[in-house]
């Protein structure tokens, strides 16, 4: 079953997804025109998620945040359910106040699972009956119920992100914070500006100030999360298109496609003919 609200005043886009046999998104190709975030709700057993031809476990009775810009499909599509909405209909950067949601689970530079328990299962479970009502609700006020329940899903994600991936002990509201806007800045700004020290004076802080954020948060340095997200942009270029290795460079800040090259295969131990080749293969 798919449910889809449309606003043609704004443009604002709301899908649900149930049980479909063909549930994916291709950014680069067929689905590059529909500018989509999606909260996927896996209702089956754990199951295969491959995100930019990476895969990964999707456990049972987890959910998925994804982005505009990923690439997924599922093994077994007709046990999720799906949310899925454009800027237009709802805007997370614009309402960060009221969801704290970018840069954490929306923008995370790994898949993020969250597990949800029996409690839980039951309270989204209800909510998802509040969104089919809704969208079969056709009125002048049903583009504000929808996005009110969306809203409360965001959130309700959130809070439980953060008890599976936050220590509050080391990691307080403010630590957070600078968090998220680090990761969403470096998603604005990777393919210009590849030092620490950009983003640090851009947060008011120092590049060791935010190294040790990090090492607070995860096992990761500014620097490894800047240089992480230009491979990985790199490899979905490589993937779903058919741009060369100096297009690529190009595109994502490197004057000099030698030192693409080079930066390229030091980070995957693949030079990039190399790594086209194995896709090749792969094929």
């Amino acid at each position: 079953m798919k449910m889809i609200f449309k606003d043609p005043a704004v443009g604002g886009e709301l899908l649900l997804v149930i049980n479909e046999p063909q549930f994916d998104r291709y950014f680069f190709s067929r689905d590059s025109k529909t500018k989509y975030l999606t909260i996927a709700w896996n209702r089956g057993p754990a199951q295969q998620v491959v995100i930019d031809e990476i895969s990964y476990t999707f456990p049972a009775n987890a959910i998925l945040p994804l982005v505009i810009n990923q690439s997924f499909r599922f093994e077994r599509p007709e046990d999720i359910t799906g949310w899925q909405f454009n800027r237009d209909f709802y805007c997370i950067i614009d309402h960060d106040k009221e969801v704290s949601c970018i840069g954490f689970i929306f923008g995370a530079s790994e898949p993020m699972f969250i597990h949800i328990d029996d409690a839980e299962q039951h309270k989204i479970q209800a909510l998802l009956e509040v969104f089919k009502d809704e969208l079969a609700d056709e009125d002048e006020i049903q583009a504000t119920m929808l996005r009110t329940l969306l809203v409360r899903l965001i959130i309700k994600i959130t809070r439980l992100a953060k008890k599976q991936y936050i220590d509050p002990e080391k990691i307080n509201k403010n630590k957070l914070d600078i968090i998220r806007h680090f990761t969403l800045m470096v998603e604005e700004h990777y393919k210009q500006q590849h030092q620490v020290q950009f983003y640090a004076n851009a947060l008011n802080k120092s590049p060791k100030t935010l190294s040790n954020l990090f090492a607070l948060y995860n096992q990761r340095s500014p620097l490894q999360i800047i240089q992480e997200r230009i491979i990985q942009e790199a490899k979905r270029l490589f993937y779903y298109t058919e741009r060369s290795a100096k297009e690529i460079a190009l595109e994502l800040g490197f004057e000099d496609a030698g030192h693409f090259s080079r930066f390229f295969k030091n980070q995957t131990e693949l030079s990039p003919s190399d790594f086209k080749r194995s896709l090749q293969n792969r094929a």
